[in-house]
């Protein structure tokens, strides 16, 4: 059974809150300059995202379907996607795509029924049932969750990546044996390549934004990620955050042949899920979490800076507590950079909520990773500042988000550096990055980068990167 939501408690908190490759120009070696304005080639739009006013419902036959709206929504999204997958299977593999044998809504706090050989009593998911070649969600409580916290369009990614299972098998790109990430991991790519049609106006059902209404649909992945420090080799693995918004942006920007592409050895290149070491210890904030005001923290954090950026030459910024006045820059929080003094200030209240991760029952910022890669960002403007670059340009926001990702990318475990990433932490980039107010992708003045697709785009062209050369050539000014 290959079910959407591997651990539904994240579920709970849901009320608080491409491609990583450039692209070579043929015939010139010179790498293409991504466009602040577009989403993988998409102008960014701010318009509705949900179901199209005025279209005739699909009408597909649903066994226990109490007629409800979001049953409707759910119909709707599996003709949609299921008609795309008819068109784009022949014209990209050669083969044909047949419907799956059956719909099946039920309620997971009412009777309980069998399904897929399993009781649906208290099961909270949505599925593909290899053996049966069937489609099953629950309408009782994981449906209205959905639409309630992120949008109908939310129910609509769901099944778009269960059907993305269908298309697997009908493929021939895994079998039974083939490991559980690496089958979660192509279906939200072939969910992202379905959702690219929509954008393009191509649904005749549903419609989305590539602003808001792909922030929404990336935020689902976020929370119905795994829990940090879960095993990428577990038998319900479906990836972190970063990782599921990751390949949803490659089956978005590339298409269906890039998500056939990923198997076992390609995770296993690219996949950031790990879990905990003996060192990630709780400090009171959640294992792996650091007090970000603690002057012992954010001195490892100006060491491991300072490395990032050293062979760029420019000079480093001094980092100082309080808020103080810039002539040449708007303030920032909870870190802002001056240009004429060269100095990053920090407001220590608000880095310390931010860095404060929600718990249960608590009000929370995202983690301390956010935070310190917000401060990390204010240093990545420094270096471009001292290399002759714009520092309030459209597109600097993109080259931040580039740079900070790079400096991500020399903290990982295996360079042993003063501070180290620990499980959870791109995730809380992630969120960070889907915020309206992101930092990370901000120019010197606060202003982000229009959308968050962009965003985290930019910064996993940093992460994946060996240094800051793929940032200039693609996002510099």
């Amino acid at each position: 059974m290959s079910g959407w939501i591997p651990k539904l408690a994240a579920l709970a908190a849901i009320a608080a809150l491409t491609s990583g490759c450039a692209q070579v120009v043929a015939g010139t070696g010179a790498v293409e300059r991504s466009d602040p304005g577009q989403v993988a080639g998409l102008a960014v739009t701010t318009g509705d995202s949900g179901p199209r006013p005025g279209a005739t419902d699909a009408g597909l036959p649903v066994v226990g379907t109490d007629g409800s709206a979001v049953d409707k929504i759910a119909e709707n999204a599996v003709a949609d996607v299921q008609s795309f997958w008819q068109k784009e299977l022949p014209a990209d593999f050669g083969k044909d795509f047949a419907p799956v044998k059956q719909l099946v809504s039920y309620d997971s706090n009412g009777p309980a029924r069998k399904v897929c050989n399993s009781s649906t009593a208290g099961l909270v998911n949505a599925f593909y049932c290899a053996a049966d070649d069937d489609i099953a969600w629950d309408r009782g409580q994981l449906l209205p969750q959905l639409d309630d916290s992120f949008g109908p369009m939310a129910i609509v990614a769901v099944l778009a990546h269960e059907l993305g299972h269908a298309v697997q098998f009908r493929l021939g790109s895994v079998t039974q044996a083939t490991p559980t990430i690496v089958k979660e991991q192509q279906a939200d790519c072939f969910a992202g390549t379905f959702i690219r049609s929509v954008a393009e106006g191509s649904s005749p059902h549903f419609q989305v934004s590539t602003g808001p209404g792909l922030n929404q649909i990336m935020a689902t992945l976020f929370f119905v990620r795994d829990s940090a420090g879960s095993s990428a080799q577990a038998s319900s693995a479906h990836g972190d955050a970063f990782d599921r918004v990751t390949a949803f942006q490659l089956g978005f920007a590339d298409g269906a042949k890039r998500c056939a592409q990923i198997d076992a050895h390609e995770v296993q290149g690219r996949i950031t899920e790990q879990q905990f070491s003996p060192d990630d210890v709780d400090r009171g904030l959640g294992k792996g979490n650091l007090r970000v005001t603690d002057q012992s923290a954010l001195r490892d954090l100006q060491t491991t800076l300072r490395s990032a950026f050293d062979q760029t030459g420019a000079q480093p910024p001094t980092i100082v507590a309080g808020q103080r006045a810039c002539p040449d820059a708007k303030p920032t929080s909870p870190a802002a950079y001056c240009p004429s003094t060269n100095q990053i200030t920090l407001d220590t209240t608000n880095l310390a909520r931010i860095g404060t991760p929600p718990q249960q029952g608590t009000k929370g910022g995202i983690g301390d990773f956010a935070a310190f890669a917000e401060i990390a960002s204010r240093f990545a403007l420094a270096v471009e500042h001292a290399t002759g670059h714009a520092v309030d340009r459209a597109s600097t926001g993109q080259l931040t988000a580039c740079l900070t990702g790079m400096w991500a990318g020399t903290i990982t475990p295996a360079h042993q550096g003063a501070l180290q990433l620990s499980p959870g932490d791109l995730d809380e980039a992630v969120a960070e990055m889907l915020n309206g107010s992101s930092l990370i992708a901000a120019d010197v003045n606060g202003a982000a980068v229009p959308s968050g697709f962009t965003r985290v785009e930019a910064f996993r062209d940093g992460f994946t990167s060996t240094g800051p050369a793929i940032c200039v050539s693609k996002y510099g000014a």
